[in-house]
């Protein structure tokens, strides 16, 4: 039987592309958007697609031939505009040809032409893009998103950086090579958990020209620190999971820094690290071509009454019909006598536990030992000040610049073992860490233990004093996102978790409260 053969559009945004794929990639054109200033205006480029249209699926079916087994589009996320232009082109096609339509979510997209370039099975996901920073990794039906940024994407916020200097679009690929002329300078470093924040580091940045730094030492320290913040969380989702593969997609993946960093993290845990070439990097007709192919294979056609765009389209909200495994998740085979964390070793031999932070190759050496220091010196202090406020953590015996030696915990880490009733004594726990007026700021299940009828909290790396209402909604938050993309049944979790919480901690409405608003910020717009 031959293989499908499926048309695809892509026109989210900057750039309008077809291509035809079948058991490979058979052609592709692109026709991209470039705005003589500033930004991508949402009109401006819709009507740069309208115009083009024609001109790049016509090239794509003479080259093709016109024998095609149905039309894909970028159903979503995106610009309305842009979308509703390629969804046109679409519709018409697929009347014109009577074969099947297909909606295809933009960012899995991404995901599926990495997968299919990568020939990788099960890996966790980098993707970043101009409006998308998100981590993935595939459970259940679902590309669950570990984590992402909170504010701006990446992409966007090196764009806007650009801008400001009155480089033209896109300022990525320029800051890149003024990048590699410079030294490393020293900017905000947010990471949240597995969640990250761009907006602060892109303002330090712009602050650090104006009081004369040079641009090309900015441009690296910028590329550095938002890099490392990637690959950071990259590596938290690696050590949650225990998966052993990493594929970065998206725009702004092509950077050659960026893949280095990747895959430098990936040789220190052992990890199989690969990314696609760059014509499959940015937004592109071959990605929708590609993953309309499977999706059509598996039956995921969309009736074209049905066939309305949706910018807000996430791609968690994905039914992924054409995967029939589940997704690994906790491989077994960790150490009973040494644990490697995302940044740590804990080694269990002895009395007690002795926890190094590890250097990491990724990161600049100045950046990399400021961390070490400072998020040990800052688990210390927190876990001294949790444990004096009621809260189950270890005993500190010992602390010197890059170890801590705690009391040994004996019980199961919470993800391995989570029901309805641990999630409520983790809310407890949480509640009094709360009351106290610290945050703990990587409030996964992996950093919980069930022992003696209690939950304790470990790893405060990322731990602060505040009794502020946003950080507390940003632990919950993580944790929430923790519970959507590895567990089956995460309203009920969430919902214990919350009964817990709010028994221990009489703020806890407005902190639950807080964390749906952090949640919408998270949502393509």
């Amino acid at each position: 039987m031959p293989e499908a053969r499926v048309l695809g559009i892509e026109g989210t945004a900057w750039n309008f592309s077809a291509a035809v794929f079948d058991e490979d990639l058979v052609c592709l054109e692109s026709s991209p958007y470039v705005p003589p200033h500033g930004g991508i205006h949402p009109r401006e480029a819709a009507q740069h697609h309208a115009a083009v249209a024609a001109d790049v699926i016509g090239k794509v079916l003479e080259k093709a031939g016109p024998e095609i087994d149905a039309v894909a589009f970028s159903i979503g996320p995106g610009l309305g505009p842009s979308l509703r232009t390629a969804a046109t082109a679409a519709r018409s096609l697929a009347l014109k040809f009577g074969v099947p339509l297909i909606g295809v979510n933009h960012c899995v997209a991404h995901v599926e032409i990495g997968r299919w370039y990568t020939k990788f099975a099960d890996p966790i996901v980098l993707y970043a893009s101009g409006a998308n920073t998100q981590v993935l990794g595939f459970l259940n039906g679902r590309y669950r998103i570990f984590g992402e940024t909170l504010d701006i994407g990446l992409g966007n916020a090196l764009d806007k950086f650009a801008r400001s200097h009155d480089l033209p679009h896109p300022g990525g690929p320029i800051i890149e090579e003024m990048a590699k002329k410079g030294s490393y300078l020293p900017l905000p470093y947010t990471v949240k958990g597995m969640d990250l924040a761009f907006s602060g580091l892109m303002s330090a940045a712009k602050e650090a020209t104006a009081r004369g730094e040079s641009m090309e030492d900015v441009c690296c320290g910028f590329q550095e620190t938002a890099f490392a913040m990637c690959v950071e969380v990259t590596e938290r989702a690696l050590a949650h999971t225990g998966k052993d593969e990493v594929i970065l997609v998206g725009g702004v993946g092509a950077n050659s820094r960026l893949q280095e960093m990747l895959k430098i993290m990936c040789e220190e845990r052992g990890a199989r690290f690969m990314a696609p070439p760059r014509v499959y990097m940015g937004d592109n007709g071959a990605m929708i071509a590609y993953t309309g192919k499977i999706m059509l294979e598996a039956g995921s056609t969309i009736a074209v009454a049905d066939s309305m765009v949706n910018p807000g389209f996430r791609s968690d909200q994905v039914e992924v019909t054409w995967r029939s495994d589940a997704g690994k998740l906790f491989a077994p085979g960790q150490s009973e006598t040494a644990e490697r964390g995302a940044e740590a070793a804990v080694d269990l031999t002895g009395v007690d536990a002795v926890k190094t932070r590890l250097p990491k190759g990724y990161r600049v050496p100045k950046l990399d030992a400021a961390l070490i220091t400072e998020r040990t010196r800052a688990e210390a202090r927190c876990i001294a000040a949790a444990r004096r406020g009621g809260v189950p953590v270890p005993v500190i015996r010992d602390v010197t610049e890059r170890t801590i030696v705690m009391e040994k915990l004996h019980g199961d880490v919470l993800k391995y073992v989570i029901s309805d009733a641990y999630a409520y004594a983790a809310g407890v726990t949480v509640g009094k860490l709360h009351k106290t007026g610290i945050v703990h700021g990587d409030l996964t299940t992996s950093n919980m233990i069930w022992q003696n009828g209690r939950v304790y909290l470990i790893d405060f790396g990322l731990a602060q004093m505040a009794d502020e209402i946003e950080p507390r909604g940003v632990d919950l938050h993580v944790l929430f996102q923790t519970l959507e993309s590895t567990t089956a049944s995460p309203a009920s979790l969430k919902q214990a978790f919350c009964d817990g919480y709010r028994s221990a901690f009489a703020g806890a409405d407005a902190v639950i409260e807080r964390e749906v608003e952090i949640e919408l910020r998270g949502r393509y717009l």
